[in-house]
């Protein structure tokens, strides 16, 4: 759609005019601080001329709008969009729909493709799901006597305001500036051009889903299954990065790759409603996951989650909610985000750091990430700047690292003792391809003999992790599987933390 010169101003004009208000909503106390300390504007004498050039802003901007509708009302290109829409709104059939998918236009007025509602309707759904939302991982309360309870909360009210206020003021956009109006405005051409070429170049269908909390969520749906490669028939599930948007993110790797793919806007980001919040993050995560299997056709083992960053969260929750999800590959991600924030707050702030994050930003992958019992992919960037708590050649503070020893840890504890912990730090802490190498070599690993050892032990007993396997295998054996496994687990990629990710470095995890 091109719009005329007097449209294309309007439209400047008033896309200014609505980041000067988003400014005013963040500076206005301290503005108004300095109007009445320096300058002397607070007093009735001064608030009546101010009043009125507001007013006549006002009109102003009215006319504006009025002048972008004239110029609307004689575009036949705009009449043609109005015409598509109306009859989309009287009877929304496949053709109808197919047409409005020609179009970008205010999300708020696209019709609904798939709401959770719908669910209720489904005689084999039996999980309970209401408006508060899906089910999280709470951590673990402290236990105290009854009267110690009531005066440590009494004592600590000041804190819990302190953290709400934080939280909900810089802390939201601290932990997720993607859903800083300011910085979408700065990138919607980028946004519109990269979900034009989804549209044109892939042939794209845009949804909107409905979550339980009542957000609108923005999804971008690429079907591969049609052109006949094996690909094809595995969708990926795309989570974003804490500034990362499905028209301009991760969802261009596993398209090269081949494979059906489905990307999706956090909440508060781009055309989607809400704010980011781990629970209206799990909400919107859900209804994509539904979505995917009631409408799309796909079932849970055809389903990879991908996930770039703080899309880990996403991907985690649903690894462990829908345990039948086929695997999951998480690239750059942390194991939790309290250490993280201790990094970019003063020591002396701990305490209320640790409150907050606990109360209302728990991302915590390690232990969602344990829940699952399928096939795991580490991707580890070796120069990563944002997800270490020291530096980015400090590749040791990597909080990869800590969500790999997590993970074995967890699955084959016999094997993860002291020393094949000791041993896989060993590997982690090796700064390229040849050093990487050279541990691997200098245990003597046997490949061949890790894989038959591991699928003896599950071929006997069909467990689920935890295994103990290990447990009576001599202190070279256990070394030697500890090396396997961590290579098997993660895959270590030489850049920092925004380069896209190849699609050559893209793959299914390892199964055993």
């Amino acid at each position: 759609y091109q719009p005329r010169a007097l449209e294309k101003h309007s439209d400047h004009i008033l896309s200014w005019a609505a980041a000067l208000v988003s400014l005013s909503f963040y500076g206005c106390p301290l503005l108004l601080c300095y109007l009445y300390r320096k300058a002397g504007y607070i007093c009735s004498s001064k608030l009546v001329p101010v009043s009125q050039y507001l007013g006549t802003a006002l009109v102003c901007l009215v006319g504006v709008v009025c002048l972008r509708g004239y110029e609307r009302w004689k575009n036949a290109d705009y009449h043609h969009f109005i015409a598509t829409l109306e009859e989309a709104r009287r009877s929304l059939t496949p053709e109808n729909k197919k047409k409005l998918r020609c179009f970008n236009f205010d999300f708020s007025y696209w019709p609904l493709d798939f709401s959770w509602t719908e669910l209720q309707t489904l005689k084999h759904w039996n999980r309970k799901l209401s408006k508060a939302g899906v089910s999280l991982l709470k951590p673990e309360p402290r236990t105290r006597g009854a009267a110690d309870g009531v005066l440590s909360s009494v004592r600590s009210l000041p804190c819990h305001i302190i953290s709400f206020l934080v939280t909900h003021s810089v802390g939201r956009r601290m932990v997720y500036p993607g859903s800083v109006m300011l910085l979408q405005k700065a990138m919607w051409p980028m946004l519109l051009q990269g979900q034009a070429k989804l549209v044109e170049e892939y042939d794209g269908q845009r949804n909107k889903l409905l979550a339980c909390d009542g957000n609108h969520i923005d999804t971008m749906f690429v079907d591969r299954r049609r052109a006949g490669g094996r690909n094809g028939q595995t969708l990926v599930i795309c989570c974003e990065g804490n500034a990362g948007y499905y028209e301009i993110g991760c969802m261009n790797t596993p398209l090269e790759g081949g494979y059906s793919v489905l990307g999706w806007n956090h909440p508060g980001f781009g055309c989607s409603t809400g704010l980011p919040f781990p629970q209206s993050e799990a909400n919107a995560m859900d209804v994509v996951i539904q979505f995917a299997t009631q409408k799309l056709g796909f079932q849970l083992s055809d389903i990879v989650v991908y996930a770039w960053s703080i899309g880990g969260f996403t991907a985690t929750w649903a690894v462990m909610s829908y345990p039948e999800i086929k695997a999951v590959v998480l690239d750059a991600s942390f194991d939790d985000l309290l250490p993280l924030a201790f990094k970019v707050m003063p020591d002396s702030w701990r305490p209320l750091v640790q409150y907050t994050v606990r109360q209302y930003m728990n991302l915590n992958n390690a232990d969602q990430l344990l829940k699952y019992q399928g096939p795991v992919l580490l991707i580890r960037r070796t120069r990563d700047e944002i997800i270490t708590t020291t530096s980015a050649e400090d590749i040791m503070s990597n909080r990869g690292n800590i969500l790999l020893l997590k993970l074995l840890q967890f699955r084959y504890p016999k094997i993860m003792t002291d020393e094949g912990v000791r041993v896989v730090r060993q590997w982690l802490g090796a700064t390229n391809p040849l050093e990487e190498a050279s541990v691997y070599t200098s245990y003597e690993v046997d490949d061949d003999w890790c894989v038959s050892v591991l699928q003896s032990y599950q071929a006997d007993r069909e467990a689920p992790f935890p295994w103990s396997v290990g447990e009576d295998m001599t202190l070279e054996g256990r070394r030697q599987l500890a090396l396997f496994l961590a290579r098997k687990y993660m895959q270590n990629f030489e850049t920092t933390h925004c380069t896209p990710l190849p699609a050559s470095e893209f793959h299914l995890p390892w199964r055993l």
